[in-house]
């Protein structure tokens, strides 16, 4: 039995697609798993034909119809991005959403709300990110959509919209 690193590093290679997927125990229908939110970034493990293993930040693992993931980009192609966004705003509006997020969740530690109030309150509260190293991936609640940054710019990539016409 070996022992697991105790800092796990967890690199995403894609998300899921807007409408999320279900998932599987094992590379066949009839071991049904959880259905994997919208653009949740994960880990690809492995291929077996349209199927894929892979792994979420926290560590679990499961099966699904790769075809149906969205690749990030790792570097992006022909080099440094062109002028896009600036990151700053959207930063700011994930810093804003965590920190409602702690501050209902320490109401709700402290007594001061109950559970059904802080469902109610967190309705709709949605964030995310992604960080390594010069390359983030960054949720726009507001725009329904990842973006991908190296430090300077941000550009749109995956998002709920479909594509454009």
């Amino acid at each position: 039995m070996s022992v697991a690193d105790p800092v796990r590093e967890f690199r995403p290679t894609h998300v899921v697609p807007p409408g999320g997927l279900p998932s599987w125990a094992g590379p066949e229908p009839s071991r049904p798993a959880a259905r994997l939110d919208p653009l949740l970034p994960v880990r690809l493990l492995e291929l077996r034909g349209d199927w894929a293993r892979v792994e979420c930040a926290n560590g679990w693992a499961t099966w699904l119809d790769g075809r149906l993931l969205l690749g990030l980009p790792h570097e992006p192609a022909g080099g440094a991005l062109e002028p896009g966004e600036d990151p700053r705003p959207l930063l700011a509006r994930v810093q804003a959403a965590l920190a409602e997020y702690r501050a209902l969740l320490d109401e709700l530690a402290e007594g001061r709300l109950t559970a059904g109030a802080f469902a109610e309150r967190t309705a709709g509260l949605r964030l995310g990110a992604v960080l390594d190293g010069t390359d983030a991936w960054l949720f726009d609640a507001a725009e329904q959509r990842w973006s991908y940054c190296d430090g300077r710019r941000l550009r749109p990539y995956a998002g709920d919209g479909g594509p454009e016409q």
